[in-house]
């Protein structure tokens, strides 16, 4: 006989039953677990082992049973207040995903009621950056996950939302961790799905290139609640801003802002601003030629980054929707050294030159030869900033020589000159 079995249950499950409307997933479940014992629950796919741990950990209230942890019946209690008593799981899903590249793990944490467009328009984005990338021969970036207190919820619109992963107990490094919004004019945090989300949120700490935080609207309002932005300039929709300030009085409030950075925390206003706000991420870790090309295929406009005095001529002039117009853009803006002239453009959309110029003119206001040496002129500077002389930064840009980048520099008002600039 094992010696444990002379040792009183720490755990002890009675009649445990767990109903989804006429589905029994759970039926009478009774097991005992003694300090230093190993047990098992074995069987097939849909035999109801997760519902069970999920119900045992109160992250699924029981239907009927209980749930006995040293003496005490903790079931119907949540996750939370469970945890606090001595016991937990580790789920599978908490796992590194080692062929991946670096910032790639996207967790959207979802409340009930999570506004729609908080999370969608942002996790399109991502979708959309991953098939151009797909489409250059180049890896993914992002995996996309959604996680929450509840495996299942209702969106703001309505919606079914299943297949929630539990919030885990660790997190890959490098992780995003998006919060968003939901209805009404202030963050009820007395429900108990949100209980258990900021009783989550407060065990991070937050840490640039390991783990990120991203809001959009009323998900900085969370974050706050969360300790997480004490010190941190910060940013919301307009009707939440003196929520935010009162939820957190340690940080700085920005009003009148469509994103905030202040890493590792990145903050957003309302709604479609999420947007604008991944696709500058997307830009960071990307280049901004593959976070133009998601706006374009988006059909949004892209507005300035947090600190940038105007667009990026990667962002820039692509308010339009010329497909012939979009395809001589995307090939420039992906090979910017290679010998462009007029002909070899217009080639690229099919028509003439002089055509091509006024395309130009009319979709993207600028003529044709102005706007490669823009975009050259761009990935000259980023160079020079990486570190390379002029001369390498000239080659990198397709200019013909240092003069000739020279002179591009000043043609286009910039202060100063290339080696000088910083």
């Amino acid at each position: 006989m094992d010696a444990t079995t002379n040792n009183p249950p720490v755990l002890e499950v009675r009649g445990l039953t767990k109903r989804f409307g006429g589905l029994t997933a759970v039926k009478s479940l009774n097991l005992d677990l003694r300090a230093g014992e190993i047990f098992g629950l074995i069987g097939p796919n849909g035999s109801g082992k997760s519902t069970a741990m999920k119900s045992i950990m109160g992250i699924e209230r029981p239907t009927a049973g209980e749930v006995i942890f040293q003496g005490e019946n903790v079931a119907g209690l949540p996750a939370h207040k469970i945890a606090r008593k001595g016991f937990g799981m580790v789920f599978q899903h908490s796992r590194p995903l080692n062929r991946q590249t670096v910032l790639e793990n996207i967790m959207v944490a979802l409340l009930p009621d999570s506004l729609a467009l908080d999370w969608a328009g942002p996790a399109e984005a991502l979708r959309i950056a991953n098939q151009v990338l797909l489409a250059q021969g180049q890896p993914l970036r992002f995996v996309l996950r959604f996680i929450g207190p509840l495996s299942q919820t209702t969106s703001s619109v309505g919606l079914t939302l299943s297949g929630l992963e539990p919030l885990p107990q660790a997190l890959a490094a490098p992780t995003w961790l998006v919060l968003v919004g939901q209805p009404g004019q202030a963050i009820d945090t007395n429900l108990e799905a949100t209980q258990t989300l900021l009783h989550w949120l407060r065990g991070l700490r937050l840490q640039s290139h390991r783990l990120e935080l991203m809001t959009v609207c009323a998900g900085a309002v969370l974050a706050a609640h969360a300790g997480l932005l004490a010190g941190r300039h910060v940013t919301t929709h307009h009707h939440h801003l003196a929520e935010l300030q009162a939820a957190e009085p340690a940080c700085h409030v920005v009003e009148n802002r469509v994103f905030v950075e202040d890493a590792p925390v990145y903050s957003s206003a309302g709604v479609t601003t999420g947007i604008d706000l991944m696709l500058y991420r997307i830009a960071q870790i990307c280049g901004e030629a593959i976070a133009a090309q998601v706006a374009q295929t988006m059909v949004v406009a892209l507005r300035r980054g947090p600190q940038d005095p105007q667009l990026s001529p990667f962002l820039a002039y692509r308010n339009h929707l010329h497909p012939a117009l979009h395809r001589v853009q995307d090939a420039v803006s992906s090979q910017p050294a290679q010998n462009w002239h007029l002909v070899s453009m217009a080639a690229v959309a099919c028509t003439s030159p002089r055509h091509l110029t006024r395309l130009f003119m009319l979709h993207a206001h600028i003529a044709p030869l102005q706007y490669l040496r823009r975009i050259r002129l761009a990935v000259a500077q980023t160079a020079l900033q990486s570190g390379r002389n002029v001369t390498q930064a000239a080659a990198l840009a397709g200019f013909g020589s240092d003069t000739q980048l020279r002179r591009a520099w000043h043609q286009s008002g910039q202060s100063g000159t290339p080696s000088k600039s910083v």
